[in-house]
Parts: structure tokens; C-alpha cells; sequence
């Protein structure tokens, strides 16, 4: 039988907006906190935002820090959902981009899992230079231009960077992002 995971004692931001993939962000908060981590959702916006399920918005989720509140050091770990509209809002926004760039920091850098579009805010981050990710297929080439060795495959994981393409790969990905936060791996 497989060890279980545990991440008893953890914390996981996820940074969304409105426009999240809904379940790109409710099945890794779910599988993170099924696993014994504490996760907040972290958003430029108070309250709460909305997602994006198929065709139409879906649910709204409450955020539990704001941009100007959370800070990196006090997280064992970031997600980034996708959707169309989330990850395009965020990477307009300086403050969510150096949020994210500060889990990359040398000396600092933790594990980060992006699935479908959220690899856009990595790329304006620029964190993707020499890294082997994947993402939905119609960014492919935002993350080729901002360095990165691009594949079409399930889940890539490049030193504690996981990343997915799609709603379909999110077993795989929350599987494979629990285990960098268990294996203490790096987004060096």
C-alpha cells in the first residue's frame, strides 16, 4: 500500500480573480486540504469571486487574504488556477506578479503547480526561462516566447514547478503538487 501524504502543518495560497476555472481551483483546494494542508484563497478583490464553468460563471468561493495581505514567506507552497479571464486579469496586475515571482526567489524558492492558462502569470512573472512546462495549447507559444521548453503532456514537473494542461489532467496534477510540497522540492 502506497504511504499517504500528509501535509499536516502546511499552508497553500491559491491567487485567483474572477474568471477562475471553477474546477481548476475547487479540486486542488479540495485535494490540498484533504491531504491536511491549510489553504487560502488569495485575490486582489475583498469578499468573494466568481469562476468560470464551461460556458457560464459558476460558483463564488470566499477569498481569505488579499493581495495586500498575504505575503509569500508565509506559504509552503502557491497554486494557480486558469480559466481565460483569471489568469489574463492577474498578469496585468504588478501585484500579483511580484506575489508570484517571490515564491521563486533564490535561497527561497518553494513549490508552485499552474494548470491550463495559469502558466500566462509565470511567463509575465518570468520565472519560465530553461524550464520544461506544459499549459492549455493556445499559450504554448506566450510560453515558449518567455523561455520556456513547452510539451504537451499530462503534468510536467520541473524542480517543484508543476504544471497541467487541462480539467482532465487535474488528478494527475494534484496528485503530483501534493507530492512536491511533501518532498519539501523547490520552483528553483
Amino acid at each position: 500500500m502506497a504511504e499517504k501524504k500528509t501535509l499536516q502543518g502546511k499552508k497553500v495560497a491559491i491567487l485567483a480573480t474572477n474568471g477562475f476555472e471553477q474546477s481548476e481551483l475547487t479540486s486542488p483546494k479540495q485535494a490540498l486540504q484533504d491531504a491536511g494542508a491549510e489553504v487560502h484563497i488569495v485575490s486582489p478583490e475583498k469578499g468573494k469571486i466568481r469562476g468560470w464553468e464551461n460556458t457560464d460563471w459558476g460558483d463564488e468561493v470566499q477569498v481569505d487574504k488579499t493581495l495586500s495581505e498575504a505575503k509569500a514567506e508565509d506559504y509552503h507552497a502557491l497554486v494557480l488556477p486558469g480559466g481565460l479571464f483569471n489568469p489574463d486579469a492577474l498578469r496585468q496586475d504588478e501585484h500579483a506578479v511580484r506575489f508570484v515571482q517571490s515564491f521563486f526567489k533564490p535561497g527561497y524558492n518553494k513549490p508552485v503547480g499552474a494548470i491550463c492558462h495559469g502558466p500566462w502569470l509565470l511567463a509575465e512573472a518570468g520565472v519560465l526561462e530553461g524550464r520544461k512546462v506544459t499549459s492549455y495549447p493556445s499559450i504554448q507559444t506566450d510560453l515558449k516566447n518567455a523561455g520556456g521548453d513547452w510539451v504537451n503532456e499530462e503534468v510536467v514537473c520541473d524542480n517543484g514547478l508543476v504544471t497541467s494542461r487541462k480539467p482532465d489532467d487535474l488528478p494527475a496534477f494534484n496528485r503530483k503538487v501534493i507530492e512536491e510540497i511533501f518532498e519539501g522540492r523547490h520552483a528553483a
